[in-house]
């Protein structure tokens, strides 16, 4: 397998408790991943593990092929420029105008022009979606459908090969989360990129995904398509895609 992701053996302890233990997941590059998973179940957490915010207390993860964590600063830095994160409510620098929070990741590596960057930002509006007239506008200004995208064109900014998406949808109604999967899914196309998010949403996961990562009793229960993963027969699996709700979304969604 081609791995982008590579986690084997990971154990994470905060206090006395146990989150993980003994989590094993390998994505292949190319594949869109959601991570599924009850609330408390450690979705979030892994992901920070993912993008080194967080260092497990057992285990590895590997990116790329190459250890997340370790080899100095200069390594670590140039592996992440290789990833691109959108937070959940999006994480933008609220005194910062539109421009200059997607100008952010690139003015940071110090080898762009002025005229570079400002051709780089207003390529990320295009691909959003979003209109030259936007980048001047403050994150107060922006309704909640924009922040996210203002917050993805962001996280592609240095043309990442890897997208992690921490509940991309959650806030937007039901035709702005629609609207934004399908900007996702179009340019994970587009670009070739790997995408891993972070969902409680059904709709969200059958729409974008081609496959499902269930994390439950402190390790990955299941990786595979969707509707293998269906065929488990275990609690949460039950309550969370047989439910009236999650029906009615698989079913629109075939």
């Amino acid at each position: 397998m081609n791995s982008i992701i590579a986690i084997n053996d990971l154990s994470t302890r905060l206090g006395d408790a146990w989150i993980h233990r003994h989590l094993n997941l390998e994505i292949a590059r190319g594949e869109l991943v959601a991570l599924v998973g009850g609330s408390g179940s450690g979705k979030t957490t892994l992901l920070r593990q993912m993008i080194g915010l967080l260092t497990p207390t057992e285990g590895s993860i590997r990116l790329f092929g190459e250890p997340l964590f370790g080899g100095g600063t200069a390594r670590e830095r140039t592996l992440r420029q290789r990833f691109g994160v959108l937070f959940q409510q999006g994480a933008l620098f609220s005194a910062l105008n539109v421009f200059d929070n997607i100008a952010f990741p690139l003015r940071e590596l110090k080898c762009f022009d002025a005229t570079t960057i400002r051709d780089l930002v207003m390529l990320k509006l295009e691909m959003v979606e979003l209109r030259p007239r936007h980048a001047l506008l403050m994150p107060a200004e922006l309704s909640g459908g924009m922040v996210k995208r203002v917050a993805l064109a962001r996280a592609l900014a240095l043309e990442p090969e890897l997208l992690l998406l921490d509940e991309p949808t959650a806030g937007l109604d039901p035709d702005l989360a629609d609207g934004f999967v399908r900007l996702i899914r179009r340019l994970g196309e587009e670009l070739g990129l790997t995408v891993v998010l972070v969902t409680h949403d059904v709709d969200t996961l059958a729409a974008l995904t081609t496959r499902v990562a269930v994390l439950a009793e402190r390790r990955i229960l299941t990786y595979g398509m969707l509707d293998e993963v269906m065929q488990l027969d275990h609690p949460f699996v039950r309550n969370f895609f047989y439910s009236e709700r999650s029906q009615r979304a698989l079913a629109n969604a075939i």
